[in-house]
């Protein structure tokens, strides 16, 4: 892991708001200005230099065909507009169904999630050595983004870093 951002914290109020009509009402268009938001973020110089590409967080078919698209993949791709690179929506898939993370414990959200990422074949060139950054909506534990640079790195990525719309409050946080 290389670096971890987040474009705004997700406590409550707009920014949840904003995920929330992206995931649940199917308001796409708002993919747009959160990526806008993420494109803004700093980065160590070493990131932005070495960065070969975006991939989403794979859905699960049945949530794919449930909301019709992936808010993961809409963020990369307009995130890659931002930046000037390709987003890869056929590095990652899901090797299994997982449950909603949204009512998980830490440790269930692990346990949810382990084994449930590979990398696809047909990637395994392009991730060879490469700097991935991995994109999703919101972090709150972790566990999902883990287990995607797992997959990856296994696939032959080198470096990941992370890129989300929100941080859910962690312990600690005032």
């Amino acid at each position: 892991m290389r670096a971890v951002r987040s474009a705004c914290s997700e406590q409550g109020g707009t920014a949840r708001a904003i995920v929330h009509a992206l995931k649940y009402a199917g308001w796409t268009q708002v993919a747009q200005g959160m990526a806008e938001r993420m494109a803004t973020l700093d980065w160590p110089r070493d990131v932005v230099e070495e960065r070969a590409f975006i991939v989403p967080v794979p859905l699960a078919p049945s949530r794919l065909r449930e909301r019709g698209f992936n808010q993961s993949a809409l963020l990369a791709e307009a995130l890659a507009t931002h930046w000037r690179i390709t987003a890869r929506t056929d590095c990652l898939e899901r090797a299994r169904e997982t449950t909603s993370q949204t009512r998980l414990t830490p440790g269930e959200r692990l346990a949810n999630v382990s084994g449930a990422f590979r990398a696809t074949a047909s990637a395994r060139p392009a991730l060879r050595g490469a700097h991935v950054l991995l994109v999703d909506d919101v972090v709150t534990t972790a566990a999902t983004l883990n287990a995607c640079a797992a997959a990856l790195h296994a696939g032959g990525a080198r470096i990941l870093s992370y890129v989300t719309f929100g941080r859910a409050p962690a312990a600690g946080d005032r």
